[in-house]
């Protein structure tokens, strides 16, 4: 029977949704039972160590192995995985405007308002420096 191979990241998702699932921390065997299929350990404990490296999961040792908790959801692991391969082009804002041009309008409208909400805050114009009386500013 021919294995089905995973697209890129999505193991890692797979590894993360079920830590997520979990009602606390779990070993590496737990997450492979979870996961099911012909997933070797050694492939579960090699996703749990690069999530570890991108700071979206914790671990703790308990005895000779270690317990695992998510820090981050599948959300922020996905974002991480934008933010490297926007990281590894040359010409970032050709990629951005590719990327913002191919999403449906909807994704847009969202993408607006996140960029709104995260954008520092501008100063009125009742805040904004004037000068005083004396000509020096406030």
């Amino acid at each position: 029977m021919a294995r089905v191979r995973r697209g890129q990241g999505e193991l890692e998702g797979q590894v993360l949704g079920a830590l997520r699932e979990a009602g606390g921390p779990v070993t590496a065997a737990w997450v492979q039972e979870r996961l099911g299929g012909d997933l070797a350990y050694t492939t579960v404990v090699t996703i749990l160590t690069r999530l570890l490296a991108k700071d979206v999961v914790a671990r703790e040792r308990q005895g000779r192995s270690f317990l695992w908790t998510p820090t981050a959801d599948v959300a922020r692991l996905a974002a991480l995985r934008m933010r490297r391969l926007l990281d590894g082009e040359r010409d970032r804002e050709a990629v951005l405007a590719s990327f913002v041009t191919a999403l449906p309008p909807g994704d847009e409208q969202v993408l607006r308002a996140l960029l709104e909400s995260a954008a520092p805050p501008r100063p009125s114009s009742r805040s904004a420096s004037r000068p005083n009386h004396d000509g020096q500013d406030d």
